[in-house]
């Protein structure tokens, strides 16, 4: 399946979360795409994100209010008459959810029942991705890559909060929105990078923090594997998703997968490592002796389905992941026009697809 400006242009989009790491990319691709986008989120959380540093206030109008306000969220909707919702609002973050598991469940389960409520309120709406993450899994620590119907689980709060919003989706899908010709999918997604994020708690932009200010990193969990893939990677795979949704409706309404290939598929360390050989400095690290909060030690995806039922498929090896995310972070740092290099980005990406 082919995303393309035929599909996309003029089609209006509700998307949550646009001020954040991936929604602020993924708004920026949609209007590349032609797309009439209404934006829902908090303010960017840091100065350099992707929302500020490309100026995207100037493209995309929208609320920047919180997920959990309903009322203003169906007001927000409904005003909108969207056609498509993509939902990437959430709390984020393991560690954070350790600290405030509250709020994590707050935003992440009963604003995405806030958003699906506000659906129902709205005829207009065809189609909606609601994106969870690859740690919805009941994590078994085996090497086998999770699938779509292997169980749901969570450890921390932030898995179990994604899981449950997995939970919740296939009921609204099957009590509420089925019958009201909405098609609703939920997507799976492994760790991404790339440029302008700036979360605390996430390795990439933790190795930029400590080796900008020449201090070694901190290593929490250096044989940990992740799927580690650049982050339009699985935005393609929303695009792809969220287009087939429309064309095909309830034959793709189910949970997918987007993850690396097993090549891909790291330890912290080795990433780390080959974070090194692009920084043009020395970049030093250490392991952290201390014992911190429990963090799935091994986890990859199986995205089978949706190579074979949606076409996606990764483009970009972990290598070519890296050298792009600092290629944006010297341009960012060189006072380059950031949403010009962003869209090269993104044109780049999009070549790769023909």
């Amino acid at each position: 399946m082919a995303v393309t400006p035929a599909f996309w242009a003029g089609r209006r989009v509700f998307l949550t979360g646009h001020t954040g790491f991936k929604g602020g990319w993924l708004a920026l691709w949609l209007r590349e795409l032609g797309a009439e986008v209404r934006g829902y989120a908090l303010p960017a959380s840091t100065v350099q994100a992707v929302w500020d540093a490309t100026r995207l206030h100037e493209l995309i109008p929208g609320d920047l209010a919180d997920i959990r306000d309903s009322a203003r969220l169906v007001d927000a909707v409904v005003a909108f008459q969207p056609e498509i919702v993509l939902h990437l609002a959430a709390q984020p973050l393991v560690r954070e959810s350790y600290r405030t598991p509250a709020d994590t469940y707050s935003v992440n389960v009963m604003g995405t029942v806030n958003l699906l409520e506000a659906v129902r309120h709205c005829g207009s709406v065809r189609a909606v991705v609601v994106v969870t993450s690859d740690k919805c899994y009941e994590n078994q620590e085996w090497l086998w890559p999770y699938r779509e119907h292997d169980a749901l689980g969570g450890h921390d709060p932030y898995s179990s909060s994604k899981a449950c919003t997995e939970v919740l989706c296939a009921s609204w899908r099957d009590s509420f929105l089925r019958e009201a010709g909405v098609a609703l999918a939920t997507a799976r997604a492994g760790n991404v990078l790339g440029g302008g994020d700036w979360s605390p708690d996430r390795l990439v932009p933790d190795i930029l923090r400590a080796w900008q200010a020449g201090d070694s990193l901190i290593l929490r969990h250096p044989r940990a594997v992740r799927p580690w893939q650049h982050v339009l990677e699985p935005l393609y795979g929303y695009l792809c998703l969220a287009q087939a949704l429309v064309e095909r409706g309830e034959d793709v309404a189910t949970a997918w997968n987007f993850g690396p290939n097993a090549d891909d598929v790291v330890t912290v360390a080795k990433l780390v490592e080959q974070m090194a050989r692009h920084w043009p400095g020395e970049g030093r690290w250490m392991i952290d002796e201390v014992e911190g909060v429990h963090e799935a030690g091994l986890l990859s995806l199986d995205a089978s389905k949706a190579r074979r039922h949606l076409g996606w498929q990764p483009r970009w090896t972990l290598e070519q992941a890296l050298k792009r995310t600092f290629d944006w972070h010297k341009a960012w740092l060189n006072g380059s026009d950031m949403r010009a290099f962003t869209c090269s980005q993104i044109l780049d990406y999009q070549e790769e697809l023909v």
